[in-house]
């Protein structure tokens, strides 16, 4: 099971490096995406770093279940604007990349509420 975990989350990493990297370069698709949104392109910039940050986390064994939570956090962005506002939107890819970072958060559940329990701890009065 820790074979099939490190390749889900190398996959799920270099997914989300492309994508994010693809927004920051102002890959013309992209570009149009978040203009289409009628966001600004402020969100294209986010979302990328979003992405890339947590492909990163995603490598590191000790916050790779908080990364794979906030990248389910974009995941639902990103379903909802192409299910919702994109005139051409196709919310398959986000459900699928959803669902595979469940599986990493459910998996490294134990490891993401050892993490919040120090941080807990840590902001208590002494």
């Amino acid at each position: 099971m820790r074979v099939f975990m490190w390749v889900l989350r190398i996959l799920l990493a270099a997914v989300f490096l492309f994508a994010g990297v693809r927004k920051w370069l102002g890959d013309d698709a992209m570009v149009a995406t978040f203009a289409d949104l009628g966001a600004g392109q402020w969100l294209r910039y986010v979302t990328g770093t979003l992405e890339v940050a947590g492909a990163i986390g995603l490598l590191i064994p000790r916050i790779a279940g908080l990364a794979a939570l906030a990248l389910m956090g974009v995941m639902v962005g990103a379903g909802l604007s192409e299910a919702f506002v994109l005139e051409d939107g196709d919310p398959v890819a986000p459900v699928i990349l959803f669902a595979l970072a469940a599986v990493v958060v459910w998996r490294e559940r134990a490891t993401i509420l050892a993490v919040l329990q120090r941080l807990r701890l840590r902001s208590e009065p002494q």
